[in-house]
């Protein structure tokens, strides 16, 4: 049996620790904003937060997350955090398709937790796990330049 709490509430699953944590999300949890894009850990489409920290859930068996704390943007999507970062994105044309997008802000988050005011050059560090094959970037870069302001205080 493993446990850990997943988006404030603890969990347990009888899933073999070598599955990984991306398929318990979506498969045992229903999570399913979480994406499978590369499967290497390339693309960031899977990203969840674990003990605050992006981590590329098809990359983790659940076996290393017994007694730990993750976060998947459902969970993220009932902060207010996540309500700047939505209408900023939506204002600064930040999301067209949208498969990318959940990982975008979880990385998003990331970074302003860690650094509430980035330099351009900083947050396009701060998501270059992330590949977005719509956007070109900028858009996104403008959002979280954004957020960073209208969210002052809140990271």
């Amino acid at each position: 049996m493993i446990k850990f709490m997943l988006n404030g509430r603890g969990v347990e699953t009888e899933a073999p620790s070598t599955t990984r944590l991306l398929d318990l999300l979506r498969d045992e949890f229903g999570l399913i904003g979480s994406k499978e894009g590369c499967g290497e850990g390339e693309c960031g489409a899977c990203n969840v937060l674990v003990e605050n920290r992006v981590q590329n859930s098809c990359l983790i068996p659940i076996g290393a997350m017994e007694g730990l704390d993750v976060q998947t943007i459902e969970g993220y999507c009932e902060t207010p955090r996540y309500q700047v970062l939505n209408e900023c994105y939506s204002t600064a044309g930040g999301v067209q398709c949208g498969f990318c997008t959940p990982g975008m802000i979880i990385a998003t988050e990331a970074l302003l937790s860690k650094n509430p005011q980035p330099t351009e050059e900083e947050i396009r560090e701060g998501i270059s796990g992330n590949l977005c094959r719509c956007t070109g970037y900028n858009m996104i870069v403008d959002a979280i330049q954004l957020a960073s302001k209208k969210g002052e205080g809140l990271w």
